[in-house]
């Protein structure tokens, strides 16, 4: 595709965004996403997280194969996710799951502090090439296993997971600040997964809350190097 007709599939993804925010209100609580959030979605050039062979989908409203068995997520659950964090410019941030690094770049574009996790060897060497070539260079990424989160960084103000785990994980809880919030999807492939939003109390119990219906790839224990 040429760089003229990347630029408008991309400001007609931004448009279904808009859509889709108003159509799922019920669920999320929110019929239009901050002003923040939409102006990274239309910021990031997706393209660029995608091989070539994928460009002309690259804006298209759904997830994408990266391979390993992992996906670039549907653009408006990047934007749901992002926006149900509530994001501050100082807010520190950890996501699991890194992937091709497109919603590693989403937050940075929202908050100056990103710490990103991602179980397969290869996805994060990628990644972290991918996210420097494009400026993304503050966003810290590590190789590891994203059930016991980033412990050494750790207070974290939002915590964000791109993969769906059975079980909430505890050592996420932990990791989170008291007002902390955070935005996971949880069940198993192929049954019913539910995207839930939690904020940390002050006993240190997160409350979570159910919004909504989603899809996501199983969330995988231990760092790999291959799936």
């Amino acid at each position: 595709m040429s760089d003229s007709e990347l630029e408008k599939a991309h400001r007609r993804l931004i448009e279904e965004i808009e859509m889709n925010a108003r159509e799922t209100e019920n669920f999320t609580g929110r019929g239009r996403f901050s002003n923040a959030v939409m102006a990274a979605m239309a910021k990031v050039p997706r393209h660029e997280f995608l091989g070539d062979n994928h460009q002309g989908v690259a804006y298209s409203n759904r997830p994408q194969s990266i391979g390993f068995g992992q996906t670039i997520s549907q653009p408006y659950i990047v934007a749901v996710m992002t926006d149900l964090l509530d994001l501050k410019p100082t807010d520190k941030v950890l996501e699991i799951g890194t992937g091709s690094g497109y919603q590693a770049a989403v937050l940075a574009e929202v908050t100056g502090h990103v710490y990103s996790m991602e179980s397969v060897r290869s996805l994060a060497a990628s990644a972290a090439k991918r996210l420097k070539r494009l400026g993304y260079d503050a966003i810290k990424l590590r190789h590891g296993d994203g059930y016991t989160g980033w412990e050494e960084e750790a207070p974290f103000d939002a915590i964000l997971v791109t993969a769906a785990p059975e079980t909430i994980p505890r050592a996420l809880c932990d990791q989170l600040k008291v007002g902390g919030r955070m935005i996971l999807p949880v069940g198993r492939q192929f049954s019913p997964q539910i995207l839930k939003r939690g904020i940390k109390l002050n006993d240190g119990r997160v409350s979570f809350r159910s919004t909504l219906p989603v899809a996501f790839v199983p969330m995988v224990k231990g760092p790999k190097e291959e799936h």
